[in-house]
C-alpha cells in the first residue's frame, strides 16, 4: 500500500463526508455550534482545501465566540476563494466583535462591493458610527 492508498483508505467515504457536512450544517442552523464542530472534526482534517468546509467551521467558530478560529477560518475561505463576498461580510463581523473596527469596515465594504445588499450597507452604517464615537 502506497502512502496515496493510505491516506485515501484514512478518508471517510464521499457519502458519510457529505452526511456530516449536513449535520454539521444543521447544527449551525439550530444554533448548536459546539456539537456542529464536533459533526465537522473529520472533514476539517481531510478535506483542507474546501472552502465550504472552513465557511461552516468559521460560522461555528463565530456562533461559538470562539473569534480568533472564526477569523482564522474566514481567512482560510479567501485564501481559497476571494471572491466570496459572504466570507468577506462575516470576518468583517468577527473582526468587528474582536474591536478591530477599521480592518472590520475594509472587509465589509469590499463584500459590499462585491455583492451589494442592504445587509451589508448597514454593518457598514454601523461600524462607521462606532469608529466616529472613537475618533476624539
Amino acid at each position: 500500500m502506497t502512502m496515496t492508498d493510505a491516506a485515501a483508505a484514512s478518508q471517510p467515504p464521499e457519502e458519510s463526508r457529505f452526511h456530516a457536512f449536513r449535520q454539521a450544517e444543521d447544527l449551525v442552523g439550530r444554533r448548536r455550534p459546539l456539537d456542529a464542530l464536533k459533526a465537522l472534526r473529520p472533514l476539517l482534517e481531510s478535506e483542507t482545501d474546501k472552502p465550504s468546509v472552513h465557511l461552516l467551521a468559521g460560522r461555528a467558530y463565530f456562533h461559538s465566540a470562539q473569534l480568533r478560529r472564526a477569523e482564522e477560518a474566514f481567512t482560510r475561505v479567501l485564501e481559497l476563494d476571494p471572491t466570496d463576498h459572504y466570507a468577506r461580510f462575516i470576518l468583517g463581523r468577527t473582526l468587528q466583535r474582536l474591536g478591530r473596527l477599521v480592518e472590520a469596515l475594509a472587509q465589509m465594504k469590499i463584500a459590499s462591493a462585491m455583492h451589494p445588499v442592504p445587509e451589508y450597507l448597514e454593518a457598514i452604517s454601523e461600524v462607521k458610527a462606532r469608529i466616529a464615537l472613537r475618533e476624539p
